[in-house]
């Protein structure tokens, strides 16, 4: 069974960064669209981020573009998102997805595999 694996989640002050991994068990992932989402309590799983197979697009959500950035390294088969000037807003459970298809969505019913998610707290 294919897994995704999150970790670099963790608890940061206003204005601060970090940077997340998600591991795929499968190298077939590297032929698949890998996103990002995050849900906050309360509230529905939102698109965050997209990047394409080669990393030739990226796609991200209107409230973090311009502080974030996603990436992959296919060779590792792992996506990476660097997350800049973290707002209290940010707060959620991140997770990443994969997608088998190669265009991009902001669906999360569109993605066939999740991981686990990891916490990213943002205090103000």
């Amino acid at each position: 069974q294919m897994q995704l694996v999150e970790s670099g989640g963790g608890r940061v002050q206003a204005g601060g960064s970090l940077k997340l991994s998600c591991a795929a068990s499968e190298r077939t992932f590297s032929s698949y669209v890998r996103g990002w989402f995050r849900q906050a309590p309360g509230k529905e799983r939102e698109f965050v981020a997209a990047v394409s197979w080669s990393g030739g697009w990226t796609y991200y959500a209107d409230s973090v573009k311009g502080r974030f950035t996603i990436s992959r390294d296919n060779a590792k088969n792992t996506v990476y998102l660097q997350m800049n000037n973290l707002k209290p807003e940010d707060t959620a459970v991140y997770y990443c997805a994969t997608r088998n298809k190669q265009v991009a969505s902001t669906i999360p019913a569109e993605y066939d595999y999740w991981g686990q998610g990891t916490q990213v707290t943002v205090s103000s």
